[in-house]
C-alpha cells in the first residue's frame, strides 16, 4: 500500500497545476536530493585531502627544522672561526715590527705611521685608529659625540677582554670592529680600534644549504630585539617561543632559527572562511536530512535517485526536500536512548587543568602551598619548563630549593616533570635561590629553576625560572600556562644527578673580594636559607661575622625574612648597637636581597646602598649604564650622572630588570626591595650575598679611612618613607592601578608610568604600583624635607581617595 502511494506521488503532483495553488519552493533545474550524495562524497574527498596534506605539512615541517637546527650549529661553529680569524689577523699585524715600533715611541704623531703599516699588511682594513694605552683622550671626549659604544669597546680590551669586538656602519656598509691592547712585552702602548667589512662573515652564512625556514644572524645578547644582520633562507616565522640565538664563540654575535611558513593562515588567505562556510553548510544539509527521513531510508532514497537519474522528477517544497512538515522523526530502532528512560546521558568528560593562572605572575610562579600548589602542579610545571627547554635546544637544568618546609615534596614533583619532558636534571639541594643562579654558569647549563617562596610568608612556595640564560618573565611565564592548558609537553626519560656547588661558590665569592681591615658585621638571616651560606662567605673575606638566626628553619620563629619590612630588623638593629659592630646586614628567605643597618640603628635604604656601588663600578667603568627601579629615590639619577654614568628607571622586578641590563649592557642595577645585580667582575643576576661582599669591600677600603657611618652620611640623602602597602584581594590591586593610571592627575609633575604611576616635582616625588609577588599597592614617597614629602603625601591621598573614599592608607 504504501509503495502504492509512493508510486502515486508524481501525477498527483502534476494535477496540482489546475488546483488552489500550494505555496512552495520551486527549484526548477537543480534537485537537491541528487546534489546531497555528491556534497558529502565532495566533502569527505576534501577532508581526506586536507588530511593527507596536513600530514605531509608537519613531515616537511619536521624535516626542515631539523635541518635549520643541524644548520645553526654548524654555521655558529663556521662563523666562530671566520671572526677568530679575522682576529688574529689584526692581532698579528698590530704586534709587526712595522706596526709596534712607531707607537713604541710614546709620539701620539708616529700613531698615523702605525696606521699606514697595517693598512699596508691588511689592504681590507676600512677603519683604523689607535689610542694610548690609559685612554685619557677618550675618556676626556665627550662620549655622545665620540660614541658610547666605541667607547666601551675600547675600554673592554684595555681591561683585556678577549671578545672587545661589535658591528657599526660605514660609508662601505656594515663593518665588523675590534679592538685590542697593542703590547710591548707586559707593556701596553696603545689600545686599537680597527674595522673590516663584515662581507666575509655573510659570504660564509650564505654557504647554509636552507631550503625552507630561515636564519639570521644577529647582534646582542640573545633577546627578540637583537639586530638582525643578515639573513639566509625564504620565509620564516618565529613561532610562539622565538628562537633567541645560539651564540657565536667569542663574539657578541648569535645564529636564530625561524621556522617555515607551510600552513595556510587565514590572514593571508581571506577567502578560506567563505569556503569553510559553504562546505559545513552543505554538510549540515545533509546531516539534517539522513536525521529526519532515517539513515536507512535517506541512503536508499539516495541510491535510487542516483540510479533514476534520466526520469523526471516533481516540483518540490522545501518542506518535502527537509522533510520536516512531511513525516515526523523516525525513532531508531532497539532500546529507548537513555533520555527516554528517565536517565540524562553521560557527557564527555573534559579535561581538568588543576593550575591556578593566578600563579603565574609578572616575574616569576608563586602561590599558596595546599590551596594553588602541590607536588601534582610542580609536576606539570615541570613538564611545562622542561618542554619548553627542550623546544630551545636546551638539555641539561639546575634545580635547588629553599628552606620552607614544602620544599622538597615540590622540589620531588618539579623534577619529575622535567625528566618526562627529556631535561637531564641537576639537583643541588637546599641552597640559596643565587646559588642555582650561580650553577647554572659554573656548571655550564644555563639553565635553571629555584624552588622558592621568597619573601612570602611560610605557607606559600614558588618557582624562579631560568632557560638559557634568560630569566622568565612576563609573556614567557604566561607561555608555561598556555602550554599546561593545552597539554602540549615534549616527552622522554631524563637523567638525575646530585652536586653540591656551595663550596665552589663560596670559592669563587672569596677569590674576587677580599676586605683591607676587618669589619664586625651581625648577619640576620631570618632562618632562611641563606644562613647555610652568608656566615662562611663573609667571614672567608676577612669579616668578623655574629650569625643572628642563621638556623635555617621553614616556619620563621623569630620574625619574617624581609628586610623591606623595618620591623623584621628590629632585632638586628638591637644587636648591633649591643654588641657594638661596624654594620648589619639581613637576608631575605632565599637570599637574593640586602638589607643593611649602620652601628647606629639607622635603616640605609637599598637605593642609597645603590649610589655606593655606582659610585664604585664607574671609577673602572666610566660611562657605564646603571638601572634603577621606579621605586629608587629621585637623587639616584644625579648622582649616576654626576660619577659620569648613564642612569636608566626601569619596571620593578628582578627578571625583568634582567632582561633590561641585557639589553643594555648595564654593569649594575638595583632595586628598592634589596636586588643588586652586578655584571662588572660577576655574573648580571640578584645576589644579596654577594652584594654584601661587594659593600663591606667598599667599606673596609675607603681612602679617607672613614667607618662606615660616616661613610654612608656622605651619600645624598632627603626625607622618604620605607615601602608602603595597602592589602587588597586578588587581582583587586591591578584594576585599581589600571583605574589610578587613567584618572589621576598631577599639576606640575612628571608622570612616569612604565610601573604603576610616579609623579616627579623638583622638590620629591611619589609613587603607587601593584605589587606582583602579593595582592597590595605598593606606595612611596621621598622629598628634600618633610614640608615637602607632606605636600606629595597630600596630593596622592586625594587622588586614591577620589577612586576609593574607603581606601585605608598607611599615611
Amino acid at each position: 500500500m504504501k509503495k502504492k502511494q509512493r508510486d502515486a506521488a508524481p501525477s498527483t503532483a502534476a494535477g496540482e497545476t489546475d488546483a488552489p495553488a500550494k505555496r512552495r519552493l520551486a527549484i526548477p533545474t537543480l534537485d537537491w536530493r541528487r546534489l546531497l550524495p555528491i556534497s558529502a562524497a565532495t566533502l569527505l574527498a576534501a577532508a581526506s585531502l586536507f588530511f593527507a596534506w596536513q600530514m605531509v605539512q608537519v613531515w616537511r615541517e619536521q624535516s626542515a627544522l631539523n635541518h635549520l637546527a643541524t644548520q645553526r650549529q654548524a654555521q655558529a661553529q663556521n662563523l666562530a672561526d671566520v671572526i677568530r680569524g679575522m682576529r688574529e689577523r689584526i692581532s698579528a699585524t698590530l704586534h709587526s715590527p712595522a706596526v709596534l715600533q712607531p707607537l713604541q715611541s710614546g709620539d701620539p704623531a708616529q700613531r698615523e705611521t702605525a696606521i699606514t703599516a697595517l693598512r699596508s699588511a691588511l689592504p681590507e682594513v676600512t677603519e683604523a685608529y689607535f689610542f694610548s694605552a690609559e685612554l685619557n683622550e677618550v675618556l676626556g671626549s665627550d662620549l655622545r659625540t665620540f660614541g658610547y659604544a666605541k667607547a666601551a669597546q675600547l675600554i673592554q680590551a684595555q681591561n683585556s677582554v678577549a671578545d672587545a669586538q661589535s658591528v657599526v656602519i660605514g660609508k662601505s656598509g656594515r663593518m665588523v670592529t675590534f679592538a685590542e691592547t697593542v703590547k710591548a712585552g707586559t707593556q701596553g702602548v696603545a689600545v686599537a680600534w680597527v674595522a673590516l667589512p663584515m662581507q666575509p662573515v655573510f659570504d660564509q652564512l650564505a654557504k647554509a644549504g636552507i631550503g625552507e625556514g630561515r636564519l639570521e644572524l644577529r647582534q646582542g645578547t640573545g633577546n627578540p630585539n637583537d639586530l638582525v644582520l643578515f639573513a639566509v633562507g625564504s620565509g620564516g616565522t618565529a613561532g610562539a617561543v622565538p628562537d633567541l640565538g645560539l651564540p657565536v664563540a667569542g663574539t657578541a654575535f648569535r645564529v636564530a632559527q625561524l621556522r617555515p611558513q607551510l600552513f595556510v593562515l587565514v590572514s593571508d588567505n581571506p577567502w578560506l572562511p567563505l569556503v569553510l562556510a559553504l562546505v559545513c553548510g552543505v554538510a549540515a544539509a545533509l546531516g539534517l536530512w539522513l536525521r529526519t527521513v532515517g539513515w536507512h531510508e535517506g541512503m536508499a532514497k539516495l541510491r535510487s535517485r542516483l540510479v533514476k537519474r534520466g526520469e523526471e522528477e516533481p516540483e518540490v517544497t522545501m518542506a518535502e526536500v527537509l522533510n520536516v512538515e512531511a513525516r515526523p522523526a523516525r525513532m531508531p530502532r532497539g532500546p529507548a536512548p537513555a533520555a527516554a528512560q528517565g536517565i540524562a546521558p553521560p557527557r564527555p568528560a573534559a579535561p581538568q587543568l588543576l593550575v591556578d593562572r593566578s600563579i603565574f605572575r609578572a616575574y616569576d610562579i608563586r602561590g599558596v602551598v595546599g590551596k594553588t600548589l602541590d607536588r601534582q602542579i610542580a609536576r606539570q610545571l615541570g613538564c611545562a619548563i622542561g618542554s619548553e627547554g627542550v623546544e630551545r635546544g636546551l638539555s641539561e637544568i639546575v634545580v635547588g630549593r629553599d628552606g620552607r618546609l614544602s620544599g622538597p615534596d615540590l622540589m620531588a614533583g618539579l623534577i619529575e616533570g622535567l625528566r618526562q619532558a627529556g631535561m637531564n636534571v641537576i639537583d643541588i639541594g637546599q641552597v640559596p635561590t643565587p646559588l642555582v643562579y650561580y650553577a647554572t654558569y659554573h656548571l655550564n647549563t644555563g639553565s635553571g629553576v629555584s624552588v622558592t617562596g621568597s619573601h612570602n610568608p611560610p605557607d606559600y612556595n614558588g618557582f624562579k625560572i631560568v632557560l638559557g640564560g634568560e630569566t622568565l618573565a612576563e609573556q614567557a611565564i604566561q607561555a608555561l600556562y598556555a602550554r599546561i592548558a593545552e597539554n602540549r609537553f615534549t616527552s622522554g626519560s631524563g637523567t638525575l644527578q646530585t652536586m653540591d656547588v656551595k663550596a665552589d661558590y663560596i670559592d669563587r665569592v672569596t677569590s674576587d673580594v677580599q676586605v683591607d681591615g676587618r669589619l664586625r658585621v651581625v648577619v640576620d638571616c631570618g632562618n632562611g636559607v641563606p644562613g647555610l651560606i652568608a656566615p662562611a662567605v663573609l667571614e672567608g673575606i676577612g669579616c668578623e661575622v655574629m650569625p643572628l638566626y642563621c638556623d635555617v628553619d621553614g616556619e620563621f620563629p623569630n620574625h619574617h625574612p624581609d628586610p623591606s619590612d623595618l620591623r623584621n630588623l628590629r632585632d638586628l638593629i638591637l644587636t648591633v648597637k649591643q654588641v657594638g659592630a661596624d654594620l648589619g646586614l639581613a637576608f631575605d628567605g632565599d637570599g637574593d636581597r640586602l638589607g643593611v643597618v649602620t652601628k647606629t640603628g639607622e635603616v640605609i635604604f637599598p637605593d642609597r646602598v645603590l649610589m655606593l656601588f655606582a659610585k664604585d663600578v664607574l671609577v673602572r667603568n666610566p660611562g657605564a649604564t646603571i638601572i634603577y627601579d621606579v621605586k629608587c629615590t629621585g637623587k639616584l639619577q644625579s648622582e649616576v650622572l654626576k660619577h659620569g654614568g648613564s642612569p636608566i628607571m626601569w619596571k620593578t622586578g628582578h627578571s625583568l630588570i634582567k632582561a633590561k641590563m641585557r639589553e643594555t649592557d648595564a654593569e649594575l642595577a638595583g632595586e628598592m626591595s634589596g636586588h643588586f645585580f652586578f655584571r662588572e667582575r660577576w655574573y648580571g643576576f640578584d645576589d644579596g650575598i654577594y652584594a654584601a661582599a661587594r659593600l663591606l669591600e667598599i667599606l673596609a677600603g675607603d681612602l679617607e679611612g672613614r667607618d662606615p657611618q660616616q661613610i654612608f652620611d656622605s651619600l645624598a640623602k632627603g626625607t622618604s618613607t620605607p615601602e608602603l602597602k595597602v592589602e587588597m584581594h586578588e587581582g583587586e590591586h591591578y584594576r585599581f592601578i589600571e583605574r589610578f593610571r587613567e584618572r589621576a592627575s598631577f599639576e606640575g609633575a612628571r608622570v612616569t608610568t612604565i610601573d604603576g604611576v610616579r609623579a616627579d616635582w623638583p622638590d620629591g616625588w611619589g609613587l603607587v604600583r601593584a605589587s606582583n609577588t602579593t595582592p597590595v599597592l605598593v606606595l612611596r614617597f621621598d622629598a628634600d624635607n618633610e614640608q615637602a614629602l607632606s605636600r606629595i603625601q597630600e596630593v596622592f591621598r586625594r587622588q586614591l581617595h577620589a577612586l576609593d573614599p574607603n581606601l585605608k592608607l598607611p599615611f
